[in-house]
């Protein structure tokens, strides 16, 4: 009966190896990733961007400030129709005058 044999030190070797290389990638790969994140963020300084907390806050502030606006628009609609009923009957229409012509002059020679 013959025993094969489990541990080979090549293989040993070429695993440590292997295992050495995919951490040296994957080292390589966070590097790569924050250099990256780090120009992109510089460069997007430069474009003088908004962050986007500061976006969310002015837009709530415009949609109130707009929900205001038409509130107001409302009620100066409603005060305006009251304003005209109460005038209205109260009112004489007066009666139009027809326009007066004026004689028309011979131009100067």
């Amino acid at each position: 009966m013959t025993v094969m044999q489990t541990r080979n030190p090549i293989l040993d070797d070429l695993a440590r190896v292997a295992s050495g290389a995919a951490g040296v990638v994957a080292g390589m790969r966070r590097e790569i990733e924050a250099q990256v994140r780090h120009r992109l963020e510089r460069k997007l300084g430069e474009l003088d961007l908004v962050p986007r907390e500061d976006f969310d806050a002015v837009k709530e502030m415009a949609a109130t400030a707009r929900a205001a606006q038409e509130d107001l628009a409302d009620r100066v609609a409603a005060l305006e129709a009251r304003l005209a009923a109460a005038v209205a009957p109260k009112a004489k229409p007066r009666p139009r005058k027809a326009p007066v012509k004026k004689p028309e002059t011979p131009p100067d020679d």
